[in-house]
């Protein structure tokens, strides 16, 4: 009875730990948002909440896993098409939807190269690549890949470049070819530069040469953590949005509650 009597604390705390997990929203977050919004779980983990499960990967691939069933809480997105997708499934909370976050999409060099490359009308990328590649996010369903395309369309040099692409499936695995000096140049997003020590930004794309760069971010329907509406509100608060900016990041007007 004794040995019972002295274990009975310890499974209770057990239980208790076991709760307070459980309660920890699930997150999945566009791979952009990495160091930014860990920052922002810490800030929110510090004010005595149980700290988020942060699961980032491109925005193409988590959507497609929340349309399969996947039990998050909250996404958010890198882009407006793929936070639509989830939507249109039924699978948004009403009144959660809100795009919070801009960026700039940028050309990147490893970080001991030298120039810098004017972005305009026929602009000669080609050129410059030579032999070597450009490293993108999947321009065919990942957003910074996508924004990429577009732009190079855009400019009137997207046949030129077409057959240079290095695909990676995310923006991170773009980011992570320059870095590696495997590509001589790379189309990120301004941030994920910033988040680089061994690249650099030598252009800026024009921002009418691609949809608006905006995140939406939402809390799912099936959303069991308690906590997950009080995270999601946090995250777009006027203390959460000052994390983002800290990491280069835009404001983005609100566009709901």
């Amino acid at each position: 009875m004794r040995l019972i009597r002295l274990l009975l604390p310890l499974l209770a705390a057990a239980t208790l730990g076991q709760a307070a997990s459980a309660k920890a929203p699930l997150v999945f977050a566009a791979a952009s948002l990495q160091e930014s919004l860990n920052a922002v779980a810490d800030a929110w983990a510090a004010q005595h909440h149980e700290r988020p499960t942060i699961s980032f990967a491109a925005s193409s691939a988590l959507a497609k896993q929340i349309d399969a069933g996947a039990p998050a809480d909250i996404f958010i997105s890198a882009d407006e098409p793929w936070m639509d997708d989830v939507q249109k499934n039924g699978l948004v909370a009403p009144g959660t939807r809100v795009s919070f976050l801009a960026n700039t999409l940028v050309l990147v060099a490893p970080a001991g190269s030298g120039g810098t490359i004017a972005i305009k009308p026929g602009f000669p990328l080609a050129k410059v690549l030579g032999d070597g590649k450009l490293a993108m996010a999947d321009p065919d369903s990942v957003p910074a890949g996508k924004y990429g395309k577009a732009a190079l369309t855009a400019l009137g040099i997207w046949p030129q470049v077409q057959a240079k692409v290095v695909r990676g499936d995310s923006v991170r695995a773009a980011l992570a070819f320059v870095e590696r000096g495997e590509a001589p140049y790379g189309i990120v997003y301004a941030t994920d530069a910033f988040a680089s020590k061994k690249v650099r930004i030598v252009g800026v794309f024009p921002s009418k040469s691609h949809a608006p760069i905006t995140y939406p971010i939402a809390r799912l329907s099936a959303a069991s953590s308690p906590d997950a509406e009080g995270f999601r509100r946090f995250v777009i608060s006027k203390d959460g949005r000052a994390i983002f900016r800290k990491y280069g990041f835009l404001a983005h007007v609100p566009n709901a509650n």
